[in-house]
């Protein structure tokens, strides 16, 4: 028995039967004494014919019988040739196959690895093995037992095995050495390890709290969490308060930090109607860039095109249809302008608006390409345009680096063909995104924005709809009109009612928009429920799954996603015999089950059933488990056109159960039907644009559920969601033409 509790086994891995190298879990067999045994767990780059001590205990799996189940574990290397043998023949070390292994291991014995990492030059002396690849052996075996160290080291600290190749892959052999004098390295963009982690490897160091470095780390972490925020920037007093408070040192001390970043060009200070902003380096390029090219495009617009209203009366006879002032404006602002941002809310004709202006572009001989910042927001937008319509990181042929990081292979090296450019959804895209399609933009493109400037901001950090429209400097037209086909929509016209601070009809009942009034969370929570799996089905024809669609306004509380989620699970998704389910790390996955991506993962494979096949899914994405692997550790989730295949790791790490989703993250979707559960969210997200983007996610039926009270509370409530930014100041200020 160890110390802690947990069971020793100790023994030799005899067969690695499964390995995942995203996660490292891994299912091996390993004789202990006389027994084979089955052990689970993480174990990184682990290979037959290794000594290993696990600590765990025995658990019984259902269809696999008993098995040891590793917490954690100790490696020695192989200590008998013939332990070597297995080794070096599993393929542990690249360059290494069982041929090589053979002659290594009958030319120097127990003393094979020794040799292999001290002294690979002696490796040449056997036939077939050039001073090359000798030197190349060597420098493999290094790295296998370099990046185990760094695994086994941070591994103490909670550091998981991918977080920690993410290091090696930064800092190479040095890795350890690097943290070690200075744990605050792991911080760093790239890696993103919480400075918690970084704080125990210094306090274990016996490192002051009060050292510049730890000071300096804190500032640096303060501005990257508020990223998460949307903050491209933070006032001066504000950061240096919070990162004093977070760190438990004096405020000078934070204020001394920030004067050392920003002369080190670490940090970016600019002085706003008297106060001062601090960027992050990134930050301030993202921003200073799109302000710079924007700027660049109204002194230098692409040729005008001429009969504006020609065409505009050609189509109107030819379609029958009359068109607006505004949207004739709009018009005429994309065929003479270079850019235009067209906003408006539901039912005031921006599809109608933009159907047009790409007809008429097109038949003047532009190559036209339209764009949207998520799968579903691009499929709508080709649905309803009739042009196809790719995802901007699709569109931008998103690459990685050496990092992991996210890189465009399209910019201003590589182009965009095209002579025009339609993003629609505008409001969801942040300040990196909006950077790099601009560097992607032919000089002489045209570029048409389109968004609704009422909505919640993008995820990501930045404003760049609402800082492009308040800057007041691009021709912008604002769609208000609700045309009469939308006239005969109560949910329309509650969306523009809220947007205006005035209270829906809550009275009416229509076909498409219901009031149901609850005072008692746990009864509205019923409901709720009783709406998505019995009486919308049944009298509607909807399915719970695909068309049904709650909207909180925040994860907490009895109306939270994280509550109703569980309800509603059981709902529409009942356990049966048959249907497997999974639980990993606490999260039930069930087979069936409406589950959303909750963070970017640029390098997840997907494929279609034409074999088209590529990497990514995004933040919002949302899908249905189709299959559940369990002896593979695998999951596979139908999102909109694509298959998924999440190993059980990041399935727990990136998947939530979605029959509930918080407004934030239903922005760039629409769902048939919504239902919105509007009884006492917490203050900080009780206020008019997140009632007025949930209210706008309806397709054909919206449905409020809660309190009058709470509704004129949140509309009465105009405060938009702060956002510390640059943009619209720097689009403002006098800048060099560059």
């Amino acid at each position: 028995m160890a110390e802690n509790g947990l069971l020793e086994l100790s023994g030799t891995v005899e067969h690695v039967v499964y390995h995942n190298d995203k996660n490292q879990y891994t299912v091996l067999e390993m004789a202990a004494g006389e027994e084979l045994v089955t052990v689970v767990g993480e174990f990184p780059f682990v290979s037959e014919g290794e000594e290993l001590q696990v600590y765990g205990g025995w658990d019984t799996h259902p269809s696999f019988g008993q098995q040891f189940k590793a917490q954690t574990f100790e490696r020695a290397r192989p200590a008998t040739a013939a332990a070597m043998m297995k080794y070096l023949a599993s393929g542990a070390v690249k360059g290494v196959g069982p041929a090589t292994a053979r002659r290594i291991v009958e030319t120097f014995g127990e003393k094979a690895l020794e040799v292999m990492e001290r002294e690979p030059e002696r490796l040449s002396q056997i036939k077939g093995i050039t001073k090359e690849k000798a030197q190349s052996i060597g420098e493999e075996l290094k790295r296998v037992y370099g990046i185990r160290e760094l695994m086994a080291y941070l591994g103490a600290y909670g550091v998981r095995p991918e977080e920690a190749v993410q290091v090696w892959k930064t800092y190479g052999q040095d890795s350890v050495s690097c943290i070690q004098e200075d744990p605050y390295r792991l911080c760093e963009e790239g890696m993103n390890i919480s400075f918690t982690i970084a704080d125990m490897i210094a306090e274990s160091m016996e490192k002051p709290r009060d050292d510049l470095g730890r000071v300096q780390a804190g500032v640096l972490y303060v501005l990257r969490h508020n990223l998460d925020n949307g903050h491209t920037c933070l006032p001066w007093d504000k950061l240096c308060s919070a990162a004093a408070q977070m760190l438990g040192v004096e405020l000078e001390l934070a204020q001394d930090a920030v004067y050392t970043l920003s002369e080190s060009f670490q940090l970016r200070c600019e002085n706003v109607d008297g106060k001062d902003f601090i960027f992050l380096e990134r930050q301030h390029i993202s921003e200073s860039y799109i302000a710079a090219r924007m700027k660049a495009m109204l002194r230098i617009p692409p040729q005008a095109l001429v009969g504006a209203d020609v065409q505009i009366a050609a189509i109107e006879a030819r379609k029958g249809v009359q068109y607006a002032e505004k949207q004739k404006e709009a018009i005429r602002a994309a065929m003479e302008k270079g850019i235009l941002i067209l906003t408006g809310g539901p039912g005031t004709g921006k599809t109608t608006t933009l159907n047009a202006i790409i007809h008429i572009l097109k038949l003047s001989g532009e190559k036209v390409l339209l764009a949207a910042p998520t799968g579903r927001a691009a499929k709508r937008m080709s649905e309803l345009t009739g042009e196809e319509a790719k995802t901007i990181h699709r569109m931008l042929q998103v690459d990685w680096d050496e990092q992991d990081n996210p890189v465009f292979t399209r910019n201003e090296r590589n182009p965009l063909e095209c002579d025009c450019l339609v993003v629609d959804e505008l409001s969801m895209v942040d300040a990196y995104v909006f950077e790099s399609l601009l560097r992607a933009l032919p000089l002489s493109c045209r570029l048409i924005l389109v968004g609704d400037s009422d909505q919640l901001p993008s995820v990501g950090a930045g404003n760049v709809l609402g800082d492009l429209i308040a800057s007041q400097l691009f021709p912008t037209v604002q769609l208000k009109e609700i045309f009469r086909q939308s006239m005969e929509s109560l949910s329309v016209l509650s969306a523009h009612r809220i947007v205006e601070g005035k209270l829906p009809e809550l009275r009416r009942r229509d076909s498409d928009f219901f009031f149901m009034p609850r005072e008692d969370p746990a009864e509205t929570a019923q409901l709720i429920v009783s709406l998505c799996a019995q009486r919308l089905p049944r009298s509607y024809g909807f399915s719970s799954v695909s068309d049904i669609q709650v909207l909180c306004p925040g994860r907490k509380g009895e109306l939270g996603t994280v509550e109703l989620n569980k309800l509603l699970r059981e709902a529409v998704n009942p356990p049966q015999k048959g249907k497997t389910e999974a639980r990993i790390n606490g999260q039930l996955f069930r087979l069936g089950d409406k589950v959303m991506q909750v963070k970017n993962d640029y390098n997840l494979p997907w494929t279609r059933e034409d074999g088209t096949s590529g990497e990514g899914v995004f933040n919002g994405d949302m899908g249905v488990i189709t299959e559940i692997d369990k002896p593979g550790g695998a999951i596979r989730v139908e999102i909109d056109d694509k298959e998924v295949l999440y190993d059980f790791d990041h399935a727990a790490n990136e998947l939530e159960p979605a029959y509930a989703v918080t407004v934030h993250k239903s922005q760039g979707n629409e769902f048939t039907a919504v239902i919105i559960p509007v009884l006492n969210p917490p203050g900080q997200l009780c206020y008019r644009n997140l009632l007025y983007t949930g209210v706008t996610r309806a397709k054909q039926l919206l449905i409020l559920a809660g309190r009058k009270a709470t509704i004129a509370a949140m509309i009465e409530n105009d405060r938009k969601t702060r956002r510390y930014t640059g943009l619209q100041w720097l689009l403002e200020k006098e800048q060099e033409e560059i």
